[in-house]
């Protein structure tokens, strides 16, 4: 058995050594930030992608109960990284990476199904709007000072490409998201002054996809289509991993 054991530790050093990509530590750091109303668990098949793929990926795990206190926590993450940063938000962490994205650290943003406001805008200025026809808004009820997604819809509403056994434990599971977070309104905007991706999800029904492509045009940055639920990194972590990886790509050409 030893000898057995042996010889396999043998044989994956010896693929590790003959493929330079797997050994060798990438020159960018991935901060990946997740949305409101789940945790930062939904990354795990995106960050293993990512870090099997050489990148040193940092997670933030935010309360999403008010907006500076999230990009606080964010740009806490931030400090830790040994490279120049790739940051990525999901749905409401579009909101916490654009103002934190505008430390001197972070190299360029990614937005994934995501809130990509201006100057002055919130998450509520964001949302008034009605939904296109045959689009579809969020399914928000108010538990005081937080928001909450409808339990029943929220397999449907939040994530109906992703296991319906895994769908409704994140609705039993939701973390509530602050009115704070929701109202207050951003100052800094790191998409005018850095290079941006943003994935845009078209069978969305918390962000509508219009809304999307409008706040994905008016960033300037690069977009794309997948037909997936809001959950896209749930669903589709190798596609989103590759975005990911395409921010890298592009700085390096």
């Amino acid at each position: 058995m030893k000898t057995i054991l042996a010889a396999l530790v043998a044989i994956s050093i010896v693929a590790a050594q003959a493929d330079p990509a797997a050994s060798a530590e990438k020159t960018v750091t991935i901060v990946l930030v997740h949305g409101a109303f789940v945790d930062a668990s939904g990354w795990k098949a995106t960050y293993d992608i990512l870090s099997d793929a050489g990148y040193q990926v940092l997670v933030v795990q935010q309360p999403t109960i008010s907006l500076r206190d999230d990009v606080a926590e964010t740009e806490r993450v931030i400090a830790k990284a040994r490279h120049p940063v790739i940051l990525v938000g999901h749905s409401y962490g579009g909101m916490v990476i654009t103002e934190a994205g505008d430390n001197p650290k972070v190299r360029s943003l990614v937005y994934l199904a995501a809130f990509a406001p201006d100057a002055g805008e919130s998450v509520s200025s964001l949302a008034e709007a009605p939904a296109p026809a045959g689009e579809h808004k969020a399914p928000l009820v108010t538990e005081g000072k937080y928001l909450l997604v409808e339990s029943e819809k929220f397999p449907s509403s939040f994530a109906a490409d992703v296991d319906v056994a895994t769908t409704r434990f994140m609705a039993a599971a939701q973390l509530p998201w602050g009115l704070q977070a929701v109202q207050t309104k951003v100052d800094r905007v790191a998409w005018k002054n850095k290079p941006t991706y943003y994935m845009v999800t078209s069978e969305d029904h918390m962000i509508p996809p219009t809304a999307q492509r409008t706040m994905a045009q008016r960033s300037g940055g690069k977009v794309v289509e997948l037909k997936s639920s809001h959950a896209v990194m749930l669903s589709h972590p190798r596609e989103v991993a590759a975005f990911i990886k395409s921010a890298d790509t592009a700085s390096t050409d």
